[in-house]
């Protein structure tokens, strides 16, 4: 590395802490070694920082331009922050698995969350590795999904939060069409692109078999959604981490380590490659 942060797996699938860095004021050493750590790690965090927002803005911009937005309110004087705040009269929406915007036509690198007020049990945050999800696909099953496409839709979410008619949002936010495997544009890597908030439920109308033995088994039919057999990749455990009580992968000689997401954390995640089901900035 260039600079002298240090970079600690969490898990052995995803997920990395970055320590000896103030995220007020960083170098381009510091700013290309945490690249490098989010496209090996997928999703890193750091402890103990005290970014103000205009600093929050800052740090983000060293990773490219910021987009706005659609539920950021007009007035907020920083338009680049998304407020998400749940309590006891807002519970959290956001408790499904989804990359986010990939309802745009060209979704943004990734998202950078600042813990400010967190409670003393939960508000956890769960990442899943979409490059493993991918991997462990069947091979038959890879096949199937080769050079197949997916309708990713911001109404699906977004038309009641904003009080708007599916139809207003499509207009202004036409559904997109994005592969249902990715290549990574700086790794290579093969990613599974689907999630349960955006991607239309029937992505793949055509029957899914698998020869086992002497028989063809029908794995998926237009009745039984593939994209919710690909969703369900995501929740294998062997691909995630867990911020809040972060769970490294539960495999044998593995266990859980406890080290809960506090105010002054912040997290970097990747459009392309994590998805998780809790947010808050």
């Amino acid at each position: 590395m260039a600079s002298n942060i240090t970079v600690s797996p969490l898990t052995p699938a995803i997920g990395a802490e970055i320590g000896n860095i103030d995220l007020r004021q960083v170098s381009r050493d510091e700013i290309a070694d945490i690249r490098a750590a989010l496209l090996e790690y997928k999703v890193v965090f750091f402890r103990d920082q005290t970014l103000t927002q205009a600093e929050h803005i800052s740090f983000a911009r060293e990773f490219g331009d910021l987009e706005i937005h659609p539920a950021t309110p007009k007035s907020q004087s920083n338009p680049e922050v998304l407020h998400i705040a749940h309590g006891p009269e807002s519970k959290g929406k956001e408790n499904f698995w989804h990359s986010d915007v990939t309802w745009r036509e060209k979704p943004s690198l990734g998202s950078i969350l600042k813990a400010v007020e967190v409670p003393a049990v939960g508000g956890d945050t769960l990442f899943a590795n979409m490059v493993m999800a991918y991997e462990l696909l069947p091979d038959d099953i890879k096949e199937a999904i080769t050079g197949q496409v997916a309708i990713h839709d911001i109404a699906r979410v977004f038309a009641g939060r904003l009080n708007k008619s599916a139809e207003e949002l499509r207009e202004r936010y036409p559904p997109m069409e994005h592969p249902i495997v990715r290549t990574h544009p700086e790794t290579g890597e093969s990613v599974l692109y689907v999630n349960t908030a955006f991607t239309s439920p029937t992505i793949h109308s055509a029957r899914v078999t698998r020869v086992v033995g002497q028989e063809r088994q029908v794995v998926a039919r237009p009745s039984f959604s593939l994209r919710e057999l690909l969703v369900a990749q995501v929740r294998r455990l062997r691909s995630q981490c867990h911020r809040g009580a972060l769970l490294p992968q539960i495999l044998p000689g593995h266990h859980s380590d406890d080290l809960g997401l506090t105010r002054g954390d912040v997290h970097v995640s990747q459009t392309h490659c994590p998805e998780q089901p809790v947010r808050a900035r």
